[in-house]
């Protein structure tokens, strides 16, 4: 495995252990060929994409992020993409566009 690979396969495995607060059977996805369907699973209706990267390429991201969620046939689909020096994944960038988190809050009774 290269030194990329599982740094990107260790972030994931941090954010499912923090999802599992929430949603008990999350877990890491197997690759999925073409059809990519995110990087978690066992959260119905949302699709997660994971980026550890020195560089933060939102908008390559969040593209990716959308063509997964349509591949799942998901309501929502986010990208979490790490914070440089902040361990802790409940810290970590959760990424979404604005309609998404506004839908979010107004089907949450904000």
């Amino acid at each position: 495995m290269s030194k990329q690979r599982a740094k990107g396969t260790a972030f994931e495995t941090s954010i499912v252990r923090y999802l599992q607060q929430w949603w008990p059977y999350a877990e890491r996805r197997a690759l999925h060929g073409g059809a990519d369907q995110g990087d978690i699973t066992g959260t119905p209706g949302v699709v997660w994409e994971c980026k550890n990267h020195n560089t933060l390429k939102l908008s390559e991201w969040l593209r990716e992020t959308e063509t997964e969620r349509e591949n799942a046939r998901a309501k929502v689909g986010v990208l979490i993409a790490k914070r440089r020096g902040v361990a802790d994944p409940g810290e970590q960038y959760a990424v979404v566009p604005l309609r998404v988190m506004a839908q979010l809050l107004k089907d949450a009774g904000w």
